[in-house]
C-alpha cells in the first residue's frame, strides 16, 4: 500500500512539473503577426561609429508599429553570440489585404 501511494505522488509530481513547464515553453514559441496598414517610411541615415571591440556587431535600426504609427527604434552594437555571427537584419514584409508585418532580424 505504501508503494503505491508513493508511485502516486510521484505521477502527482510529474504531471504537476508538466503543467508548469509546458505552458511557458509553448508561450515561448508563440509568435504573434501584428500588421501594420500602411509601408514603413525609409529608414533614417544612422551614424554607426567605431565598434567597442572586436567582438561586437552592429545591428540595425527598425521601424516599429505602434497600433498608430511607426516609431523609429535606434541601432546598437550587439556582442556577437559566435566569433563569426553577424546580424541579418530584420525587414517589414507586403502580407496581401492586411497590410505589412515585420520579420525578425536574427545571427547567422
Amino acid at each position: 500500500m505504501k508503494i503505491r501511494s508513493g508511485l502516486s505522488v510521484i505521477l502527482a509530481a510529474i504531471v504537476l512539473a508538466g503543467l508548469v513547464v509546458l505552458p511557458q515553453t509553448a508561450f515561448a514559441q508563440v509568435r504573434v503577426r501584428v500588421y501594420a496598414p500602411i509601408p514603413p517610411p525609409a529608414p533614417p541615415a544612422e551614424v554607426i561609429g567605431i565598434a567597442p571591440s572586436h567582438r561586437h556587431a552592429w545591428v540595425n535600426g527598425y521601424h516599429r508599429w505602434d497600433g498608430h504609427a511607426y516609431i523609429w527604434v535606434p541601432g546598437r552594437w550587439a556582442v556577437r553570440p559566435r566569433a563569426r555571427a553577424h546580424w541579418a537584419p530584420g525587414h517589414w514584409e507586403r502580407g496581401g489585404r492586411r497590410g505589412w508585418y515585420w520579420v525578425d532580424g536574427r545571427w547567422r
